[in-house]
């Protein structure tokens, strides 16, 4: 049971050093509005979200104000949408019924005020049925013409291996979403996630969506506090690693504990399960706000300097070691997030050189999730796109971890320039790719089989 006492000495955090509530996500499935008519099912999934996520906004200004945490969004996720939309599919629906049926979740997002809503997705890591083949033909024009929905499509997986046709046509994907939005900084990109393994709970836009595992609804939050963290180190400056793994857990845990009141509090009021925990230190552009802040507490020069590796896979550990003694339903991504365009000190190493994409990308194999909005020239072609993208695939597979990519083409930019997002998102500075070809490779089509590992039960 949690008791006030508990999170009294986090107002400190809240006040001075950025904690807050980065999301509470309403997990919601439309199984139960599948139709094989359009008009139905976009009548079904209106008033599903609408009814159940009505009170959602308000619940969390409430708390908000009752306890003094900041709860910075309120988002919904939906079933994987070439899932509820199968029936449609099979019945003859095309891409422009999926476009139709992203405006109603638009729609839908809009009326009950939440910022984003997460689940024009698909699953095909081994293999795509019909209606995944029209979602992932839809999410350019879906992505374009709407502004809360969000686009995510698992490509591989530990156990079924990498869907390298899948990669092919998501790095065209990428390509033309960006295009279709050049003129508002390319933001489709920026909305649209590439996964590996991808998770069930996760209340973090882009890649959210409600799995078919879950509850009809739930509610999962997510906790960010990377100012807290480096504050916390700046009590420890020159300790060892072992005390300095012990202050980030015990960080971690305080941070958890608000986000547990958070969730239950929320639970109880809209009378919707509880579902996960999400503890991602996820920075924002705000200064104080930074994991390469952290890095720097750390004792590194900058991001992308020798140990930067070492130094994440630390705060990572321990960042879920503590979680996981705070509450028994640590779920989502769960670790530490290294965005370019959302860290002002992040983007400040990718200026000076410092941290680069193929640094990134070793990064990675250590950090929750992946290659996070990453801008890259705007002449970079799909092959190359779908080559990041593979390699990041890969790193997810072999480790059995999650990983996932948000690639934006600066269409119209070259290195060196930036682009500007606004709010959370930033800017983000354009990094140069490696420009040798991987155009056969890629375009070799088929399945990359799951590793050794992957065979066991």
């Amino acid at each position: 049971m949690l008791e006030l006492g508990e999170i009294q000495e986090t107002l400190r955090m809240i006040s001075e050093q950025n904690l807050d509530v980065r999301t509470i996500t309403m997990g919601i499935s439309l199984l139960d509005c599948a139709s094989d008519s359009l008009p139905q099912f976009c009548a079904g999934i209106y008033e599903k979200i609408t009814r159940s996520a009505d009170k959602l906004v308000r619940t969390g200004e409430e708390i908000s104000a009752k306890y003094g945490v900041p709860i910075v969004n309120k988002r919904i996720s939906v079933t994987p949408i070439a899932i509820a939309a199968a029936p449609l599919c099979k019945a003859g629906g095309s891409t422009a019924g999926l476009v139709q049926i992203a405006k109603t979740l638009d729609k839908a997002a809009e009326s009950v005020g939440v910022n984003f809503i997460g689940g024009f997705s698909a699953l095909v890591q081994k293999g795509s049925t019909p209606a995944d083949r029209a979602l992932q033909h839809a999410i350019p024009e879906a992505l374009a013409t709407t502004e809360r929905v969000c686009a995510s499509v698992n490509v591989g997986s530990t156990k079924a291996g990498i869907n390298m046709n899948a990669v092919l046509r998501m790095g065209h994907t990428i390509h033309e979403t960006a295009s279709l939005t050049r003129d508002a900084g390319c933001i489709g990109a920026a909305k649209l996630v590439v996964f590996c393994n991808a998770v069930e709970d996760n209340p973090f836009m882009a890649g959210a969506f409600h799995g078919v595992g879950e509850r009809d609804l739930c509610l999962n939050v997510g906790v960010s506090g990377p100012g807290v963290v480096k504050r916390a180190l700046e009590e420890v400056r020159g300790a060892d690693f072992e005390t300095l793994c012990e202050t980030v857990k015990r960080t971690a845990f305080k941070i958890t504990r608000v986000g547990q009141l958070v969730a239950m509090e929320a639970s109880h009021r809209l009378g919707v399960p509880f579902g996960s925990i999400d503890l991602s230190l996820a920075p924002t552009p705000a200064v104080g706000d930074s994991i390469a802040e952290i890095f720097r507490e750390m004792g590194l020069g900058d991001a992308g300097a020798p140990g930067t590796t070492a130094a994440l896979a630390l705060l990572n550990d321990n960042v879920k070691k503590g979680g996981v003694m705070a509450s028994s339903y640590v779920g989502g991504l769960s670790g530490a997030f290294i965005p370019v365009s959302e860290d002002h000190a992040m983007i400040d190493a990718a200026r000076t050189g410092a941290l680069t994409l193929e640094k990134l990308e070793a990064m990675t194999s250590v950090c929750s999730v992946g290659l996070d909005m990453i801008a890259v020239p705007g002449d970079t072609s799909p092959e190359t796109l779908a080559g990041i993208l593979a390699d990041e695939m890969a790193i997810g597979m072999i480790n059995g971890k999650t990983t996932a990519v948000r690639l934006i083409p600066a269409i119209g930019c070259a290195v060196g320039d930036t682009l500007e997002f606004g709010g959370l998102l930033g800017s983000a500075p354009v990094m140069p790719v490696n420009p040798s070809p991987c155009l056969a490779f890629v375009r070799r089509g088929g399945r990359i089989p799951a590793p050794i590992q992957s065979f066991r039960n």
